[in-house]
Order: structure tokens, then C-alpha cells, then sequence
């Protein structure tokens, strides 16, 4: 994606399938890539169910058999595909292969909905500026897989969550949009993060609904939705 008046990139695996953040006459298509039980692909699901959303789920991938988030997107009719890392000798054919997958459903958006596998050079070759994801932090800050346990331990008296744009680092994306929760006296790591969870959802499904309806902008590191 980029800004409306430059020119569309081609996306190098699927002819036609344009990086832009432009407004569409449909729905934005989205893919949802999921690891574990799916409240935030839950959460994307409930709000397509209204058409004045903008958005279509066109289809739900996972990195393992057998998931929650998979039975949920069975459960409304949504397309799911599986592309395990183990099923592959090296992490760059299971890359490229996830790429393959993901492309062949022809989406706008990328969404990593707690997938837990770093996507390589090949899918963020395919779908470049197209891919976002969550982090329960308030990013720069805290950044990795224990955003709300480091927060606590560093003492800070705010979190939040992060929605961004992923790039080729861990948590350092272009930012989309941040939320706040206050940590209290008496939290642990989980109820931190319990509350940051319910936060997240509704942030994810806000923004992407924002995004698909008005379009968006990304200049550097300043991502602007009209």
C-alpha cells in the first residue's frame, strides 16, 4: 500500500493484485493468518456479519492442525488452508509455501491474528505493506512475545496495544493505531493482558473497518486513514 496518488505496485506473485490503500467499490478482502483459539479472528468474523463493515474474511490459515480459530472460521463458511513449518525441510519453503497459499486467495490485507510463526522474505515480498498485526504493548516499547510481563517488571503505569503495519523487524512496523490500559497496583501478567486482549479486539476491528470504508495512507513510518 501507499499513498493514493502514487502508482499501484503489481504484487510479484499475483499479477494485478494492487498494493494500495485506496478505497474499494467491495469489500476489502482480508486473510487471516491464526495460530491458537481465534478471539481476535472471532471478533473479525462477528463484524463482517454486517455488510456496512466493508470487510470480507475470503480466508482463515493456520500453521497447525487442529485450532479453535480453524473450527470458527468452519463454523461460518469461511475457506481454511494449513501450512505447517514441519512439513517442509527448510523455514524458507514453508515461506514461500504459506506466500503460495495466502496469495491464491487473492486478498487486499494480511491479517496476523496471534499467528506465532515470523513470516520470511518471501510473503513480505508478496505482500508488502500489506500485512498487520497486534502487539500487546504499547509499541516501541516492549517489543517480543512478553510485552505485558516486561511492562510490568520495567514498572510503567500505562500499556496498551498496537496495531501496525509488519515489516522485516519484530514489532517495528509503521504504527496504525495504539490504545491505552491502565496497569493497576494489583496486576500480574495475566490479567494484564486479559484486559489489553478485550482492548486489541475492538482496536483491530475498529481500525480495519476504518481502513476499509476510507482507505489509508503509509509515508515512511506516518500511517494516516482519512
Amino acid at each position: 500500500m501507499g499513498p493514493h496518488s502514487a502508482p499501484a505496485k503489481e504484487n510479484p506473485l499475483q499479477p494485478g493484485l494492487l498494493q494500495t490503500g485506496a478505497p474499494r467499490p467491495g469489500p476489502l478482502r482480508i486473510v487471516v493468518l491464526v495460530s491458537g483459539t481465534g478471539t481476535n479472528l472471532q471478533a473479525l468474523l462477528d463484524a463482517c456479519a454486517d455488510s456496512s463493515y466493508g470487510v470480507q474474511v475470503v480466508a482463515v490459515g493456520a500453521d497447525r492442525q487442529g485450532t479453535r480459530a480453524i473450527e470458527r472460521a468452519e463454523a461460518v463458511g469461511v475457506p481454511t488452508f494449513v501450512v505447517r513449518v514441519g512439513d517442509f525441510d527448510e523455514r524458507p519453503a514453508w515461506d514461500a509455501a504459506l506466500a503460495a497459499a495466502v496469495v491464491g486467495y487473492a486478498p487486499d490485507l494480511v491479517v496476523l491474528a496471534g499467528f506465532m510463526k515470523l513470516v520470511g522474505p518471501a510473503f513480505m515480498a508478496a505482500f508488502e505493506g500489506r500485512v498487520v498485526n497486534t502487539h500487546p504493548a504499547l509499541s516501541p516499547a516492549f517489543p517480543g512475545m512478553h510485552g505485558p510481563r516486561d511492562a510490568l517488571a520495567y514498572g510503567v503505569k500505562v500499556s496498551g496495544c498496537t496495531l501496525f503495519v509488519v515489516d522485516g523487524g519484530i514489532d517495528t512496523g509503521p504504527i496504525i493505531a495504539q490504545a491505552a490500559v491502565p496497569v493497576l497496583d494489583d496486576d500480574d501478567e495475566n490479567s494484564l493482558h486479559e484486559r489489553i486482549k478485550t482492548v486489541e479486539r475492538q482496536l483491530l476491528v475498529d481500525t480495519i473497518g476504518t481502513m476499509a470504508r476510507d482507505g489509508w495512507t503509509v509515508t515512511g513510518r506516518k500511517v494516516t486513514i482519512p
